[in-house]
């Protein structure tokens, strides 16, 4: 017995043909359901424009709300060119204004007019997806359940009798999916949007809550609206099943490479440099950063509390010009405050920006600062599927984490101690007037690390790391 596998049609947005497996299923409906500003006419829209730049498959947008003009404004700010699409004959928009007053509730109210208007304009352009936008307006004059699900069906029924592969959008309902709560029972696929406020953060999330005939991602995954378009992260897709690699990296800082197995870190490895305020972590993640930038490797360095020019500036003074890589290319910053975004989004972000760069080598500095835009469980869920991203592409990763020498409780660092490869630990005390830093490797899989507490100092030459300890020094 031959079994049939359903045909899919990819919708070019990043991540969501991930979680359902090759798209959306062709020639079958879809509904995008979700509340006002979830971004459903945003998706649709995606779903059409990405059919028709990327699988050369035209397509028909019929809307029952906004006229062309105007959803050619909603979306230019997204690199969507919607006028040129239309004057290429690719894309052809239908504005169908329905009066409420007009819909009779009679047996003999049917859906003819419609399936008329709609084949014609697929016809003209030989279209192979279509949107309808939204299905509320179309039904607005109803209320009869009997002829709502029956017209429901009617419709779906011709949609997949034409071969279109089509998305519908439907406005949430009060205690139900949709609005008349029977167009997720007659839809082969029904996917979820929502825009929900947590602690004044805001954030998009997609699930897809049926898919007939395929497996697919059930979970809710963040999602992103902003001027490269509409991207998905399906964030628990990603599995222990990433290769290891037996290379070395070089620490930036030839007498920490001595205490690493006198090789330097695991490449692919994850890195984790904790320790208070003002005891060196960005320091010691800018030697880490100029010297790979120095081999010729591309690095990628996302700031949470200093702006790029203050690190190029501090930098400085410590003997490293990190602004001739900013310059050659191989050095780029994504800076932000973690309180402009909620941590998907962060997620959402730091995922685009590894794709687009494609560094060897991320630096996050630092990572403690997310905690002001979720508690610490979600920030260690936030940095597991980081890891886990970073593996998969081979990165070698090196976070920073503040720490509090009178309070552990409140640190993330513990919680995320276990997530890294190489764990290294900073501190300074005051003695004599004068602050002593020391720096001792907590761990490094893989490899014989030393298992001291060295002084180091920092001047303007760099980092210079000291003797071993002797007894009397601080252990």
């Amino acid at each position: 017995m031959t079994t049939a596998f359903l045909g899919k049609a990819p919708t070019g947005i990043p991540g969501f043909d991930e979680i359902t497996n090759g798209g959306l299923p062709a020639g079958r409906p879809t509904l995008v359901c979700g509340g006002p500003g979830s971004g459903k006419t945003l998706f649709a829209m995606s779903f059409l424009h990405n059919g028709i730049t990327m699988f050369n498959e035209p397509g028909v947008f019929m809307s029952f709300e906004e006229k062309a003009e105007e959803l050619a404004l909603d979306v230019a700010s997204m690199n969507m060119d919607v006028p040129a699409l239309i004057d290429q004959g690719k894309l052809l928009i239908d504005y169908v204004e329905v009066e409420r007053s007009e819909v009779e509730e009679t047996g003999e109210y049917d859906l003819e007019g419609l399936f008329v208007r709609l084949g014609y304009a697929v016809d003209s352009i030989g279209a192979k997806r279509v949107v309808l936008d939204t299905i509320e307006s179309l039904f607005s004059g109803l209320s009869n359940e009997a002829i709502l699900r029956a017209e429901f069906r009617r419709l779906f029924r011709w949609l997949r009798d034409r071969g279109l592969t089509v998305v519908i959008t439907g406005e949430k309902g009060a205690n139900t999916m949709t609005r008349y709560g029977l167009e997720e029972y007659v839809s082969d696929v029904v996917i979820h949007l929502d825009h929900r406020v947590h602690d004044q953060i805001s954030t998009r999330r997609i699930r897809v809550l049926k898919y007939r005939g395929s497996v697919h991602g059930t979970n809710e995954y963040p999602f992103l609206i902003d001027s490269e378009g509409v991207s998905v992260l399906p964030v628990t897709s990603l599995s222990l099943q990433h290769d290891v690699s037996s290379e070395r990296v070089p620490a930036g800082i030839p007498d920490l490479d001595a205490m690493l197995d006198g090789k330097g870190y695991f490449r692919g490895s994850t890195i984790m440099v904790a320790g208070g305020a003002g005891t060196g972590k960005s320091n010691l993640a800018a030697h880490f950063i100029h010297a790979a930038c120095a081999r010729g490797e591309s690095c990628l360095s996302f700031l949470f509390e200093e702006s790029p020019a203050q690190v190029l500036r501090n930098t400085k003074s410590a003997g490293m010009d990190l602004r001739r890589w900013v310059d050659d290319g191989l050095l780029h910053f994504h800076a932000e405050r973690p309180s402009r975004h909620g941590l998907e989004t962060h997620l959402v972000l730091l995922h685009r920006a590894v794709e687009k760069f494609k560094p060897r080598i991320v630096v996050v500095d630092p990572i403690t600062n997310m905690l002001i835009a979720g508690s610490q469980i979600d920030v260690r869920a936030m940095l597991t599927r980081i890891i886990d991203f970073l593996k998969v592409r081979g990165v070698t990763a090196l976070f920073t984490s503040l720490t509090h020498e009178w309070s552990h409780d409140d640190s993330l660092q513990p919680m995320v101690s276990s997530l890294m490869d190489t764990r290294i630990e900073l501190s300074y005390e005051a003695q004599d007037r004068n602050h002593r830093r020391w720096i001792r490797v907590v761990k490094s899989r893989g490899m014989a690390h030393s298992d001291e507490s060295r002084e180091f100092r920092i001047t303007e030459k760099g980092i210079t790391i000291l003797k071993a300890a002797t007894k009397g020094d601080r252990p």
